[in-house]
């Protein structure tokens, strides 16, 4: 599968979001957890890549099966609204 940059670039920042599951990234681009760690290891320097992985590992709200809340989603009142990868206009 080859990726826009635009795509990269959305992946990367959806993979840093505390509350952007990895099945959410798997729905939209069709890239597994194991996918998203191989590209944030290709495309960051060492050190980021590094602080990624530990915020990551073992954080219950990037994985949909471990999170709290059964109904609804977590959404902040400053977020943006994006459909299909693009963000809306109001």
């Amino acid at each position: 599968m080859t990726l826009s940059t635009e795509d990269i670039d959305r992946i990367i920042e959806m993979a840093w979001e505390d509350r952007t599951t990895f099945e959410a990234i798997h729905f939209q681009f069709g890239l597994k957890e194991q996918d998203v760690i191989e590209l944030m290891r290709k495309e960051m320097k060492p050190s980021s890549f590094k602080m990624w992985r530990k915020r990551v590992q073992g954080r219950s709200t990037k994985h949909e099966k471990l999170r709290v809340f059964d109904k609804g989603r977590f959404k902040c009142s400053r977020q943006k609204q994006i459909t299909h990868n693009k963000i809306s206009k109001r």
